[in-house]
């Protein structure tokens, strides 16, 4: 019956989620809050600094009140002084997705972290070679010292160029594995036999942007309200509550400016300027990577039918 057909198409249909990315200061909060309440959304945060505990004004976590409007996953899940790996947000965000969608809910991931994107989209099978603790633990040896990961990931171009172009230097834990299993098999990773990863979940992304000139004033704005909210003394709170300086947390653009000035070495003026300017330089980085990207909607954040057309690309094919 075709009823039995429906049920078994649907079995073997992926879920789809909802994914809302886009550079940082594009409006991606207020419309992803409308999506959720319009359409029984959870949202599930892909953003890498707002997974940490404590870190709430420089990330432009979400509010009491936002996260009254909307159930919000994957924010202070981790403590600042942790390294948190890609992998490990892949794990946690894919089972908070599993968990949405058997409650009848709908997965929204928001965030302007296209590494976590990527990590849901294409995961990657780390070949048949087994693990070998103490080649590991040298290679994180390696990565832990400064310069490390870029030396790391030298050494793995030099050898496997093609896996090099694919992973990210900040992708230490697969950059490790790939040397490994080089090393292992005197084979680079790009060679081995293919275990194919599927991707758990389809994934309908959409990306804001909006005139460059309009999103860098948004910027300077909200790091002058971030500014006025505390920023200052929420970085001098973390590092006398014992988090290193150069723990990976506080290398997050607004922790990393701020940091010289908490301590005395620089001025508020010298720490902002280089706070803004980092700032515009990493939206522009978060653009460059989404355009990589594939079967990805554009939307203007600042048409009037921007939400219309976010709504509209979502649902499509479902039934009203």
């Amino acid at each position: 019956s075709s009823a039995a057909s429906d049920v078994y198409k649907r079995q073997i249909m992926k879920e789809t989620c909802w994914v809302l990315t886009g550079p940082t200061a594009s409006g991606k909060t207020a419309l992803s809050l409308r999506l959720a309440r319009t359409h029984d959304c959870e949202i599930v945060c892909m953003d890498s600094m707002q997974i940490y505990r404590g870190m709430d004004i420089g990330t432009a976590k979400p509010t009491a009140d936002e996260c009254a409007q909307a159930v919000h996953h994957m924010v202070d899940v981790a403590d600042p002084t942790e390294d948190f790996s890609v992998a490990r947000y892949q794990e946690m965000a894919e089972s908070c997705i599993a968990d949405i969608q058997a409650r009848g809910h709908r997965a929204l991931l928001v965030g302007g972290t296209g590494l976590y994107l990527r990590a849901l989209r294409q995961p990657m099978a780390m070949g048949e070679a087994a693990a070998d603790e103490s080649i590991r633990q040298e290679l994180q040896q390696i990565a832990d010292a400064p310069g490390g990961k870029e030396q790391l990931h030298q050494q793995l171009a030099a050898v496997d160029p093609d896996t090099a172009q694919r992973l990210h230097l900040n992708d230490v834990r697969r950059v490790i594995r790939a040397l490994e299993v080089y090393r292992l098999t005197g084979r680079p990773f790009s060679q081995q036999p293919q275990i194919k990863t599927d991707s758990r979940f389809s994934y309908r992304v959409a990306s804001l942007t909006m005139p460059r000139d309009i999103l860098y004033a948004r910027i300077e704005q909200r790091i002058d309200q971030m500014l006025a909210d505390g920023l200052a003394e929420e970085v001098s709170r973390l590092l006398k509550s014992g988090v290193p300086r150069d723990a990976k947390a506080m290398k997050a653009i607004g922790y990393k400016e701020m940091i010289p000035y908490a301590l005395g070495e620089t001025t508020l003026d010298e720490a902002v300027y280089a706070l803004k300017l980092n700032t515009r330089h990493y939206a522009k980085r978060q653009l460059t990577w989404m355009r990589r990207e594939e079967d990805v909607l554009w939307v203007d954040a600042l048409e009037p039918d921007a939400y219309d057309k976010l709504e509209a690309y979502y649902t499509q094919g479902e039934a009203k």
